[in-house]
């Protein structure tokens, strides 16, 4: 609300745009107040629309009418995106190479509020160009039964023939068909072709599973087929899985380059999920260490341990982590790790997990971010106990949305004797 008591939602107005920030908007003025601006750029000069107005210092607008156009500013691919319309994608109006400048400038925007530090980094560019890459999806189902997806903090829903950054099996196993008395459907397709699709209820409980296996395809149960770092990989269904196909492999190759595990050294692998990690890194240390994989899941504990089972160092323990629960878990270990890889939920993985960490005697630790506000609160939580950033690569794991994935490597400021092995 303005300071007034009054409402500006409805209302329209001109305005300059300033930087981006975190979330796909951009930041504007006025009249004394912040105007949060989705569908523009920096440097435009637009008409915008209010849509939200909740509190005294800030609003929320789309660009409805643009004045003066950034030269990055291109025709949308999507006929469904824009102001009012679907909020899967934040920057389809945006030139791919932009999208990736604008993402590098909010994580270094992030690190310098939140961690107080200057970092400087390219976001690098996945195969596969920006549309046709979401291998996973959930699309939200009308009343009626139509499949679509939700404008931008809104339960309305876009019902959609198309959604162009999705891969055509998931579309066509989805959209333009109806699924009466649904409330959304997962679909996932696999390295191998097989989709997956999960219905479910208005309360979000699976309802029915389908899966559907190209012609001579082995069945593997509800099981999605995957392959990354010279391996293959079993996934529950609609389960966790790198959406893009080729972030598998660049995040592995990155934590891998980072870490660089020797022979006999033991890895600590945190939110496993399926073993990606883990498992990828369990050659580096041989039949001579060890790797345990910590998840809370246990569809995601049973995939990981079939998908490990020809790596006798490689483990797999089911429990939450959280600082009580991973304190215990380094109790129960043969010796402290000596590197740590971890991949939490959107959240991060926390003040009281990064501080148990950073007093675990590893070497280094390879934190895996999907969200670089809540990478760059735990990163400052290392950084209060000693700890340096000494490695941050990102990449465009979502090409068309703000979102950008990073990997950044932790190491403490003393180094850490490798303890002698008997």
């Amino acid at each position: 609300m303005s300071d007034d008591g009054g409402t500006w939602v409805g209302q329209r107005f001109e305005v300059t745009v300033g930087p981006v920030a975190h979330g796909g908007h951009c930041v504007a003025r006025h009249e004394g107040r912040v105007v949060f601006v989705r569908h523009a750029l920096p440097g435009e000069r637009v008409v915008v629309a209010v849509t939200e107005d909740r509190h005294p210092g800030y609003c929320r607008a789309d660009a409805v009418e643009v004045l003066d156009a950034s030269p990055d500013r291109v025709e949308r691919p999507c006929p469904a995106a824009g102001p009012g319309r679907c909020g899967g994608c934040d920057w389809q109006h945006v030139d791919p190479a932009a999208q990736r400048r604008l993402k590098a400038d909010v994580v270094t925007e992030q690190f310098a509020r939140l961690a107080g530090m200057d970092v400087a980094l390219d976001v690098e560019e996945l195969p596969g160009g920006p549309l046709r890459w979401r291998s996973r999806a959930r699309f939200a189902v009308d009343r009626s039964g139509r499949p679509g997806l939700r404008p931008h903090r809104s339960r309305d829903v876009v019902v959609l023939e198309d959604c162009p950054i999705t891969v055509e099996p998931a579309v066509q196993a989805v959209l333009g068909r109806n699924w009466d008395g649904a409330g959304a459907v997962d679909v996932a397709v696999d390295s191998v072709g097989g989709v997956t699709t999960t219905v479910l209820d208005r309360r979000g409980h699976a309802r029915s599973t389908r899966v559907a296996r190209p012609t001579g395809a082995e069945a593997t149960g509800s099981r999605a087929e995957r392959k990354a770092w010279h391996r293959d990989w079993q996934v529950e269904g609609t389960g966790f899985w790198q959406v893009h196909p080729a972030a598998a492999d660049a995040l592995v190759g990155a934590v891998a380059g980072f870490l660089g595990v020797r022979p006999g050294e033991r890895v600590l692998d945190l939110y496993a999920g399926a073993g990606l990690f883990g498992g990828s890194l369990a050659g580096g240390v041989g039949a001579g260490g060890q790797v345990v994989c910590v998840e809370a899941d246990a569809g995601a504990c049973a995939a990981a341990a079939d998908n490990l089972a020809d790596l006798p160092q490689a483990e797999v323990w089911q429990g939450d982590v959280d600082a009580e629960g991973l304190t215990g878990l380094l109790a129960e270990l043969d010796g402290p790790p000596d590197v740590v890889v971890l991949d939490p939920p959107r959240s991060g993985a926390g003040r009281g997990v990064s501080a148990v960490l950073a007093g675990c005697g590893a070497r280094a630790v390879a934190y895996v971010a999907c969200d670089p506000a809540s990478l760059a609160r735990d990163v400052a939580v290392f950084a209060e106990a000693g700890w340096r950033l000494t490695g941050l690569r990102a990449y465009d794991a979502f090409p068309m949305t703000a979102h950008v994935e990073c990997v950044a490597l932790l190491e403490p400021g003393q180094p850490v004797a490798s303890p002698e092995r008997s």
